[in-house]
This record gives structure tokens, C-alpha cells and sequence, in this order.
């Protein structure tokens, strides 16, 4: 490699066998966010953090994690790590590697007896005292592969090679191998730890399944100690940790949307990119007479059609002779080829030049813009100005700008979403959101939510991709995104086919469906969907039995009650017909006028579609 470097193409059990280390080197991002959000707090508190001499014991962070409040922090933020952290309330670096190690398949049995250990609620116990000085850090529990070799060298004699080739005969499952070591273990526990046959065996069928998954305490050390590191600079330093990890996940704009929230949530501002204050990523700016108040504002990059090229133009001139006052003084100051329409336009939809004016204005003159433009490059490649002035003609010093209407908010959040992958500045869903808590659930319970279970969300279709199954029958993937991130959806042929117009990217819904039944599926499996706008809000709060609970057309008695007046219209009747023959299904219709019920024998989906054409014909 480059005529310096050994390579092998051996594979590691070879290249093992043969006497050489075999290091494996892992690429952690989060690393990178941790050095970006130190050189961070150095610019923007004047505070110089040593990461690597960090005190151990410091409230803020522990109390943080508590909380649950781990979105960001390395190893520790997913939804299930972040219901142990609650109950355990880490108080040491020792909680936080026992957690990163037992939080796996298998080990996870052991997190409750840890935290009631942890907690006093059952006593610390060791299967022999000696056991005390290997586990006394894990109150007792076995944790880590280190906890297998310990045990044998304590108890049985044995060396650290030869615990090692046990930890390596279980971790690899070799039967012989095992069998061998059974024996001498069982001898080492009687001959060396003087332990009776019968506890020895009990020490065996505890540690054999153990090591096949056990962690290596070395291992989970580091990683506990990274995810410290970074729950600290988020407790310490949120704003600039925020943008750093803003800045290692901008390729990912679902990422970055929940990584919004998860800002808005701590109280932080995030605004949309600005041609005076932006850079080329995420960065910090303040604002107040102090400074005091912190916001983060987008990269210039986060927008389409703005290149490198035109980004370091404008922050060089800027840094150069300061904020551009001006649309004028932008245009003359940047003489750059990519200064054009699409840069202008793009900038001026997503709000980056609000300074200048608002958006709607500014894109209703973007022609007298580009003229201004075009004339300001001419005239600072050819020094026209003291021309004119020599001959006594004026220039064109100013952008002549019309009057227009503003942009609607629907044009700002759409623009948004198009030129920048999310919506930043409000979100289509927001103005429903209030309205229907407690009816909907957000997208960030799914990952909490039982397999299985009845989920219902509202929100924007953000994604559809349609697919015709083996039979011919069209079905969908879909993802549904509200304020609080993005849920996909499993639409088969039966609900895809029911509702088509309403799987449409763009439009707003509200969405009953199933939570996969296998452990950390999140997908949904879609029943029903609604359309959601003001004219539904109320029928849909009023019909739909949500939470976590079955909707109440699934749990309704196979009869579909309708009340009508004593004397129906002509009319009336043919439209209710043609509604019952548009919804057919398995419920019986029964008429009710006055105290009397009167049973028919037509059959109808009595579903909230159902409802709202019935509504539609004889009125609330």
C-alpha cells in the first residue's frame, strides 16, 4: 500500500494462527461530534473543555439521563435504553458501562435485577464470597467477558492465557474445546478453590451461556466513557453540541428533522439559513445586547443549487468587509459566475434573504434582481462607472422592486421542504397538532408502542412509492411526518385500494394502523385512513375511538344505527342508496326514527367514510 505499508488478504484466524495482533479500528462519528463541539465552545464561550479529563460524577449529566433525555448521546438514545436509564437513574461511569454492555438480546433480562440491585430493592449477592472483588462495580450481576476470566482464575487457578482461551472456546462455541474446559474448570474449582463439586457445577451452567454474548470490559469502558463525553457536552454545552451533531447528520434529512425537534424541544431556536449569518454548515449565532441568547442557524449548503463555489464567495466577502446591508450591495459586492437565478431563487424561497425583504416580494421582482446583477458584474469587469460619471450619466443604483403579495404559508413550508429535504421555519401539520392530542399519537411513540398494538397518527404524507404485488393489485409504501419526526407505513392492496386518492404525497391524514408483531419492527400495517383538514377535524375527533386502544368501528356491534327524520325526500333516498351501494360490507343498517329501530336487509362498511356521506345526505 503506497510502497510503505503490509497488507494481508489472509483471514484473521490465519493471520492469528501465524503470531500477528489483530486490531479491528472502528470509525465513530460520534467522535468527530465531540471534537467539532469542543472547537465549538472554545469559539462561541471563550471555554477551552478538556474531553478527555472529565470529572466523573457530575449531577447535570446523570440527572440529564434520567430524564431520558438522550437524543444524541452515543449509545444511549434509543427508546428502549432510554426506559432502563429512567428506572436506573445512573449515578457513575460504572451504570453507564453496565447498560451499554447488557443492553443486547439476552443480556436485557438482566437490566431489571441491576436496577433493583442497583436501587436496594433486592439484596447484592454473590454466588461465593470471593466473587465480591470481580462484581462488586455490577452489584453482583455478570456482565462482561472480564467476569468469566476472573472467575476462573479466582476460583479455579487458572492463568490469564488460559482464561483467555476459555473466554475464546465460549465466545466461539467449540464443543470440544468446551468439553475440555468443563473438566478443568470443575478440578481447578475443587483442587485450587477448595469449592464443592456441586457449587463448581452451579458456577458452570452460570457463566457457560454467559460468555457466548458477554462483553468485553475493556470495550464497554470506551464506549461508556464516549458516551459520557458526549452527555455531558449536551447537559453542559446544548446549543453547541446540538450543532455539531446537526452537522455530522446533515446528509440525513430525517435525521435532522428529528434533531430539530429534539432542539426545539430543549429550547433551542432553529432558523433557516441567512445570507449575513450563515456559514457553509451549522453554526451558532447570538443575539440580545449580550449575546446571551444562542440560535442556531442552517449551512448554506443545506440548500439545493447553492454550491461551494458561491458559498465561499459570499463568506469571504463578508468576513472581508462585513454584513451585506443591501440587496444592491450583495449583487455588486459577489462577482461570482454562480451569483444567478437559480442561487437568488433558491435562497429567496427558503427565507435567506428575508433581511432584503419578504419572500413573496423579493421572488415577484426576481427578474429586476437578475437585471441588477447582471449589470453589476459589467460594470466591475470593465470599470464602467467612472465612465459614466465622466460623461455625466447615471447608473443604476438601485433594484427597482414592485409591490406583490406575500408568499402564503403553504408556499413557505413547501419551499422549504423542496430546496431543504424538511420543513423549518413551521410544519403543515402544527396548526391539527394541539387539536388532536390525546386523539392521535405522535410518530415518536411508535418505537415505544407494544408489537402489535393499535396506533393511530396524523400528519403529512412525505413519501409514497406505489408497488403492483404477484395477484396485480397495487399497494404502498408510506411515510407519514409530523412535528415530531417521520413513521413508515406497510398500505396493502385491501386499504389501498379503499381509500386511493388519499395516498397522495402532500396530502394530510390521519392513519389507523397495526405495530408489526416482531420485536423492534416499528413499520405500520395500515387498516384505515382519513383525510385530514378543518372540515374533517371535528367528525374525525368525534368519530374515532384512538390512543392505544382499538378504534371504535373495529370494536362496534355489526349494525350500522342510523337516525333519519319521519319523512325522507325523494332525493334523499336515492342518495342514500347510492351511499350504501358506494360502502358495502358486513353491517346490518338499521333505520332509527323516533324510539324505533327497523332493521333492512342492506349491508354497508359502517367506517368513518361511511359516516360522513350518510352526514352529508341528512345533515348532522
Amino acid at each position: 500500500s503506497g510502497g510503505d505499508k503490509i497488507t494481508t488478504q489472509y483471514e484473521m484466524k490465519s493471520v492469528e494462527d501465524a503470531g500477528l495482533l489483530k486490531m479491528d479500528f472502528l470509525g465513530i462519528r460520534n467522535l468527530s461530534i465531540l471534537g467539532n463541539a469542543v472547537k465549538l465552545v472554545q469559539q462561541i464561550h471563550g471555554e477551552k473543555v478538556d474531553i478527555h479529563n472529565l470529572p466523573f460524577d457530575d449531577e447535570k449529566t446523570y440527572a440529564m439521563l434520567a430524564r431520558g433525555e438522550t437524543m444524541g448521546v452515543f449509545q444511549l438514545s434509543g427508546s428502549g435504553m432510554t426506559r432502563y436509564l429512567k428506572e436506573l437513574k445512573p449515578t457513575t461511569i460504572f451504570d453507564i458501562m453496565a447498560m451499554v454492555a447488557l443492553f443486547r438480546p439476552g443480556p436485557m433480562e438482566s437490566i431489571p435485577d441491576y436496577i433493583d440491585r442497583k436501587h436496594g430493592r433486592k439484596p447484592v449477592e454473590y454466588l461465593e464470597p470471593r466473587l465480591e472483588q470481580v462484581m462488586d462495580k455490577s452489584f453482583g450481576i455478570m456482565v462482561y467477558q472480564d467476569d468469566v476470566m476472573l472467575t476462573a482464575i479466582t476460583l479455579a487457578g487458572y492463568s490469564w492465557l488460559e482464561a483467555d482461551k476459555l473466554r475464546k472456546a465460549m465466545g466461539k462455541k467449540i464443543p470440544e474445546e468446551m468439553a475440555k474446559q468443563k473438566v478443568k474448570f470443575l478440578n481447578g474449582c475443587q483442587e485450587y478453590g477448595k469449592i464443592s463439586r456441586l457449587k463448581a457445577e452451579t458456577l458452570w451452567q452460570l457463566i457457560e451461556p454467559f460468555a457466548a454474548y458477554g462483553f468485553n470490559k475493556a470495550h464497554a469502558a470506551s464506549y461508556a466513557v464516549v458516551a459520557y463525553q458526549t452527555a455531558y457536552m449536551k447537559a453542559h454545552f446544548p446549543v453547541c453540541y446540538m450543532t455539531a451533531v446537526l452537522t455530522a447528520e446533515k446528509a440525513d434529512t430525517d435525521k435532522v428533522a428529528a434533531i430539530v425537534a429534539e432542539c426545539e424541544r430543549m429550547g433551542i431556536e432553529v432558523m433557516p439559513p441567512d445570507i449575513n449569518e450563515s456559514f457553509e454548515n451549522f453554526t451558532v449565532v447570538s443575539t440580545g445586547k449580550d449575546g446571551s441568547k444562542k440560535r442556531l442557524r442552517f449551512g448554506l449548503t443545506a440548500i439545493k443549487n447553492v454550491g461551494e463555489n458561491i458559498c465561499n464567495a459570499v463568506i469571504v466577502e463578508r468576513k472581508a468587509n462585513g454584513k451585506f446591508e443591501t440587496i444592491e450591495a450583495l449583487l455588486e459586492r459577489v462577482q461570482a459566475k454562480d451569483m444567478n437565478k437559480r442561487f437568488l431563487e433558491s435562497m429567496i424561497k427558503v427565507g435567506g434573504m428575508n433581511t432584503f425583504g419578504e419572500r413573496g416580494y423579493l421572488l415577484a421582482n426576481l427578474e429586476s434582481i437578475l437585471a441588477f446583477a447582471k449589470e453589476a458584474g459589467q460594470r466591475a469587469s470593465s470599470n464602467q462607472d467612472s465612465l459614466f460619471a465622466s460623461a455625466g450619466m447615471d447608473v443604476m443604483s438601485k433594484v427597482p422592486m414592485r409591490n406583490a403579495p406575500e408568499a402564503s404559508e403553504e408556499d413557505r413550508l413547501s419551499w422549504e421542504k423542496q430546496l431543504m429535504g424538511l420543513y423549518v421555519t413551521g410544519h403543515p401539520y402544527k396548526k391539527f397538532e394541539q387539536r388532536l392530542a390525546g386523539v392521535v399519537q405522535p410518530t415518536s411513540h411508535v418505537e415505544k408502542a407494544e408489537p402489535g398494538a393499535w396506533v393511530t397518527v396524523a400528519g403529512i404524507v412525505s413519501f409514497l412509492k406505489k408497488k403492483i404485488t404477484k395477484k396485480g393489485k397495487l399497494m404502498a409504501f408510506m411515510n407519514v411526518e409530523d412535528t415530531h419526526g417521520t413513521v413508515e407505513f406497510l398500505v396493502f392492496p385491501k386499504a389501498y385500494e379503499a381509500n386511493q386518492s388519499l395516498w397522495v404525497e402532500g396530502n394530510m391524514v390521519v392513519v389507523v394502523s397495526r405495530k408489526g408483531t416482531e420485536s423492534g419492527d416499528n413499520k405500520l400495517f395500515v387498516e384505515k385512513g382519513y383525510a385530514l383538514s378543518e372540515d374533517t377535524l371535528e367528525r374525525l375527533r368525534n368519530s374515532l375511538s384512538l390512543g392505544n386502544q382499538k378504534p371504535s368501528w373495529v370494536e362496534r356491534d355489526k349494525e350500522a344505527v342510523i337516525a333519519i327524520p319521519s319523512v325522507l325526500t325523494e332525493a334523499q333516498r336515492i342518495e342514500l342508496k347510492a351511499v350504501f351501494d358506494q360502502h358495502p360490507g358486513e353491517h346490518l343498517v338499521v333505520f332509527q326514527m323516533g324510539g324505533k329501530k327497523v332493521k333492512t336487509n342492506l349491508k354497508i362498511d359502517w367506517t368513518f367514510d361511511t359516516q360522513t356521506a350518510v352526514g352529508n345526505v341528512l345533515g348532522d
